[in-house]
């Protein structure tokens, strides 16, 4: 396995698990993982907030971790990545306001590298316009939105944990699909892992 270089885009008060998670699991297989935030550079931290399923209608949040960014937004072009990961949380709802997030979504799209997305993230994807046509799911109050954006939905597990891939984009509706999520998406970068 080659190592590949990924690009997490992340925004204040992201999911903590679906930044955190994907972020230590990709480098510990030996990927660099560069986590950039909108108007923010290497080394400042974005807030995140944990999301969790504690039988009420919608999840539940609390206050999460300061995840720390690894790379400037500012700085960044797509064409050096091989991969993109867009998490959930509250990020996803603002990330997408901006064009430089849209420009990057739509090179993974066109060039066809594997893009990872999970819970609110394929909000940023539905905002690119790269969802027509494509096998999709999310956090389930957002099904509305990717079914306007052109994309087939994906059913969810009453446990939120599969996963559906289509093409270059896996997505799944929350972190506890990141087995099934996380899986795919190294099988999508190529990344063997011996036993």
């Amino acid at each position: 396995m080659s190592a590949k270089k990924i690009l997490m885009i992340v925004g204040d008060f992201v999911e903590d698990y679906e930044a955190m998670v994907p972020s230590q699991m990709l480098t510990m297989v030996g990927h660099t993982v560069h986590s950039v935030c909108p108007g923010k550079i290497k080394g400042e931290t974005v807030k995140t907030a944990i999301h969790d399923f504690e039988g009420d209608q919608t999840y539940s949040e609390k206050p999460g971790h300061n995840f720390i960014l690894t790379a400037t937004f500012d700085e960044i072009d797509p064409k050096e990545y091989d991969g993109l990961v867009l998490p959930g949380g509250r990020a996803p709802e603002y990330i997408r306001l901006d064009e430089k997030v849209i420009s990057i979504v739509r090179h993974f799209a066109e060039n066809n590298k594997p893009m990872a997305a999970i819970c609110h993230g394929p909000q940023v994807l539905a905002a690119a316009d790269v969802l027509e046509g494509k096998l999709c799911t999310a956090y389930p109050a957002i099904k509305p939105e990717v079914i306007r954006a052109g994309a087939k939905w994906g059913e969810v597990n009453e446990n939120l944990s599969n996963a559906h891939v289509d093409g270059n984009l896996v997505t799944a509706a929350a972190w506890p699909g990141h087995p099934e999520w996380i899986r795919k998406f190294l099988d999508m970068l190529g990344t063997e892992i011996k036993l």
